[in-house]
């Protein structure tokens, strides 16, 4: 019977592991889909903030819910790939026009031919930086492994 009480608190201690994890990740999550603008962000609040389904979104949006669901996972990912949010906290290897490249790419999602239009720079300027980010962001990243 020792055993099995061994077995189950190792388990519970196991699930309460599992159990805060997905709270910090799901508390990191809110608090980056609050840099979000636009339609993107009022997604993020109803899903993360308010609980609603897909199909609750979809309805409120006039969408389908297989769009509403890609649309919300696609979000997630940016949310979740940490490159934006390397350049911040390296911010002094980035010019301003670095950062908001960053921003505009890894946050937002923004095309590079919408990121050239808006920021009037040539499709191969925008290019050019975003390796360049990337490149450096690679290079934080494999030195935080060490």
């Amino acid at each position: 019977m020792g055993l099995d009480k061994t077995i189950e608190s190792q388990l519970s201690e196991e699930a309460l592991q599992l159990q805060r994890e997905y709270r910090r990740r799901f508390e990191n999550l809110r608090r980056r889909a609050k840099l979000l603008e636009g339609t993107d962000k009022v997604l993020m609040t109803m899903y993360l903030e308010r609980g609603s389904s897909f199909r609750e979104i979809a309805r409120v949006a006039g969408l389908n819910e297989t769009t509403i669901a890609r649309r919300i996972h696609k979000i997630i990912q940016r949310l979740l790939d940490d490159r934006y949010f390397l350049c911040m906290r390296n911010r002094e290897r980035f010019d301003c026009l670095e950062l908001a490249i960053a921003k505009d790419c890894f946050l937002l999602g923004l095309p590079v031919s919408e990121i050239a239009r808006q920021r009037k720079l040539s499709y191969y300027q925008i290019r050019k930086t975003v390796d360049k980010i990337s490149w450096i962001t690679k290079t934080i990243q494999d030195t935080d492994r060490r």
